[in-house]
C-alpha cells in the first residue's frame, strides 16, 4: 500500500527524525512543508531540494497562543496539505533525589513541547483534514518510553505516555467523526540524533551516538508507512510494544464500548 498523500506538513523538521523523514519524502517525489524554530536549518534543506518540492515556515510550537494563527497561515499558503506530522520533541534529565537541581522552567518547557503543543496542533489542523473528500493523516512521534519509563528522564516518559493515551482516544474519536482521518503513531527506540547531544544533555559523552542509526530507523518507518501501518514501533520499541500493548489496547477498546453504552443511558 503506497503512501498516497499529496503534500505533507512536518512540524519539527530542523534535525533528527523530522529532517530525515523529510528527506525520504522528497526523494519519493512527495511535496512537503517543513517547520521548526531554526530558520537556517529550514533554508538549508529547501535550498538543497528546491522550492518546487519544499516550502518552509519558521515556528516554535511552545508559542501555544499562536498555534491557531500558524495553522491558518500554513493552510492558506498550502491548501493541498493532507498529512500532518507532529514531530517536535525534547528530552531532558531530572534527578528528583536532588530537588535543588531540578529546573521546573525546563520541566514545563519539555511538557509543553512533548504533550501540550501536539494537543493544540491537533485541534488546529483537524478541521482542515476532516473537510477533505479523501483520506488524510495526522501522525505523531512518541517513544518506547511512552510505554515503559526511564528513571533518568521521568518527565520525558510521562509526557510521551500522556501523548500516547491522547492518541489512542483521538483515533477512536475521529474514526466516528466527519472525514476520513487516519491517526498514526511512531514509537522510536533510542535513535542517533541530537536529542541526547552535549548541548541538551551535557553529562552524556557522545550522546548523539546512542541508539539506532537514524537512516536505519527512518528506513523502517518508511517501510511501515507504505504498508499502511497506524502504529509504527521500531527496534527495541517493537519488542516492548509487542510484550503487552496489544492487550492493553484490547482492554481500552472494551472499556470504551462499555462506556459508550453507559453514556447513552444518561444522554439528554
Amino acid at each position: 500500500m503506497p503512501f498516497n498523500y499529496s503534500q505533507v506538513l512536518i512540524i519539527g523538521a530542523t534535525s533528527g527524525i523530522g529532517r530525515a523523514l523529510a528527506t525520504t519524502l522528497v526523494q519519493n517525489n512527495i511535496s512537503i512543508v517543513i517547520t521548526g524554530r531554526r530558520e537556517a536549518n529550514l533554508n538549508e534543506f529547501a535550498a538543497q531540494y528546491g522550492p518546487d518540492k519544499v516550502k518552509t515556515k519558521v515556528f516554535d510550537v511552545t508559542n501555544l497562543e499562536k498555534i491557531p494563527q500558524f495553522a491558518s497561515e500554513v493552510l492558506a499558503e498550502n491548501p493541498q496539505i493532507d498529512f500532518v506530522f507532529v514531530n517536535s520533541g525534547i528530552q531532558r534529565p531530572f534527578d528528583f533525589s536532588q530537588p535543588a537541581t531540578v529546573d521546573l522552567g525546563i520541566f514545563d518547557q519539555e511538557l509543553v513541547t512533548n504533550y501540550t503543543a501536539p494537543v493544540y496542533l491537533s485541534k488546529a489542523f483537524l478541521p482542515h483534514l476532516q473537510a477533505q473528500n479523501k483520506p488524510t493523516g495526522l501522525m505523531f512521534t512518541t517513544s518506547q518510553m511512552a510505554l515503559v519509563p526511564m528513571m533518568r528522564c521521568p518527565n520525558y516518559g510521562a509526557s510521551k505516555s500522556a501523548l500516547h493515551h491522547f492518541i489512542l482516544a483521538l483515533r477512536t474519536q475521529v474514526s466516528e467523526g466527519p472525514g476520513n482521518v487516519k491517526v498514526l503513531e511512531i514509537f522510536p527506540p533510542a535513535v542517533q540524533t541530537e536529542l541526547h547531544d552535549a548541548k541538551h544533555q551535557p553529562d552524556l559523552k557522545d550522546g548523539h551516538l546512542i541508539g539506532m542509526p537514524l537512516d536505519e530507523f527512518v528506513g523502517e518507518v518508511w517501510r511501515q508507512l507504505q504498508q499502511g501501518e497506524e502504529q509504527i514501533a521500531v527496534g527495541s520499541a517493537k519488542e516492548i510494544f509487542d510484550a503487552f500493548e496489544p492487550k492493553r489496547q484490547e482492554l481500552y477498546a472494551g472499556m470504551t464500548a462499555q462506556l459508550n453504552v453507559l453514556i447513552k443511558q444518561f444522554l439528554v
